[in-house]
């Protein structure tokens, strides 16, 4: 099928929350219709990817409320009906026949994880059906057809950042504990290969089941290869912040590299301070950005806490991108026109400026930055435990 390319501007708060009155299509006409638009969402509300997948469910309801209270959209108020994926391939399929089967849905936002991704896009794309990730980066998903797009940015640039991140801090030597899931895997994969394609070299890699508890034994192993820097991909906050904690326990006081997950609010509470100085790269909401600063706001006073705040920010984008798409096509019914404008927009919203889907679906115009873990006592809900460093480096 075609592509449609184009460019479709979009994006200030203050301009989406008078939805009804934002950018107009040609031929768009108001509908009759003045019930509930209606779209699904699959998240990880349980399961290893539960910590984000909450705060993708929050972010999205809040954003549901905003634009509903400001009127809907072209008058009809939008509706979610939640699914949760539990972070694996079965249970996303489950989850996806129940919206599709059963509520009758066509527009799906999620899913948290990769594997879930995975296992719901090919019956997605077969369908006809939009599936729309703000979480899930495993580098498969570019490939995964034309109805299934993502505001998360891949692994494939996590990977080569984190390999440029490593290289040019002298790092040479490098071992690897993964999570058996396809978004902690797509993680180590690309890093491993950029590292490598650099000139380092990996001496031990160990692997874990997402119900381990305890990596002590595999560390051990880990360490023993005298590694300069361990890299840690895990699917959970919870398992991240205990390999951060229990590897430090076992004396190994080498640099620690990580994504986004290590960097976590629960990971850090798990860890304490032996994730101080633990490296994340990830992509970031810009301080500078003075929607996304006002999300997380907004998040923070109506829920009390805020972990991985770039998953809230990319998750209320994805509403808000949804309700515009909503607006010119006034029928949740409509995927192919769902998906041509999604094709055509350009965005501006909490996670950044000006971004835009390409032809995979894959979102292009966000980068990822560095970040360093701090001590306990410098950690407040403002900074999120960590301060940025800068740009991943290009090498």
């Amino acid at each position: 099928m075609r592509r449609l390319r184009g460019t479709l501007l979009a994006g200030s708060l203050s301009v989406l929350l008078v939805i009804a009155g934002a950018v107009a299509c040609d031929g768009d006409e108001e509908s009759d219709e003045t019930g509930p638009l209606r779209i699904g969402v699959m998240e990880s509300v349980t399961g290893p990817g539960e910590t984000y997948g909450t705060v993708a469910v929050q972010a999205k309801q809040m954003a549901v409320d905003e634009i509903n209270a400001a009127g809907g959209i072209n008058g009809r108020p939008l509706e979610l009906v939640v699914e949760d994926e539990k972070c694996n391939a079965q249970d996303a399929i489950t989850a996806y026949q129940k919206l599709t089967d059963v509520d009758g849905v066509k527009i799906i936002l999620g899913t948290s994880c990769s594997g879930a991704m995975l296992g719901a896009a090919p019956l997605a794309e077969e369908d006809g059906v939009i599936l729309f990730s703000g979480l899930a980066t495993n580098p498969d998903i570019a490939n995964a057809g034309d109805f299934i797009f993502r505001t998360a940015i891949s692994d494939t640039q996590v990977g080569v950042d984190t390999g440029n991140v490593m290289w040019s801090d002298g790092i040479r030597r490098l071992a690897t504990i993964t999570e058996l899931t396809d978004y902690a895997e797509g993680v180590r994969r690309t890093t491993v290969a950029q590292f490598e394609t650099l000139g380092g070299e990996v001496v031990g890699a160990e692997s874990y089941a997402s119900d381990t508890t305890d990596f002590r034994t595999q560390l051990t192993k880990l360490v023993e290869a005298d590694p300069d820097a361990l890299h840690i991909a895990a699917q959970s906050e919870f398992a991240g912040g205990t390999i951060v904690k229990q590897v430090r326990e076992i004396g190994y006081d080498g640099p620690l590299y990580g994504e986004v997950v290590a960097a976590g609010t629960t990971a850090l509470e798990i860890a304490g301070d032996a994730a101080t100085g633990l490296k994340v790269i990830t992509a970031d909401i810009d301080p500078a950005n003075q929607r996304g600063t006002a999300v997380l706001s907004r998040f923070l006073e109506r829920y009390g806490y805020v972990t991985l705040p770039w998953y809230v920010g990319s998750a209320y984008d994805d509403v808000y991108i949804a309700a515009e798409c909503l607006r010119m096509t006034n029928d949740d019914q409509d995927a192919a026109g769902f998906r041509d404008c999604l094709y055509a927009i350009t965005w501006s919203g909490a996670i950044g400026e000006g971004y835009s889907f390409d032809e995979n679906g894959e979102v292009v115009g966000l980068t990822n930055i560095v970040a360093e873990v701090l001590p306990p006592a410098e950690r407040t809900a403002e900074n999120f435990g960590y301060r940025v460093l800068g740009p991943a480096p290009t090498n």
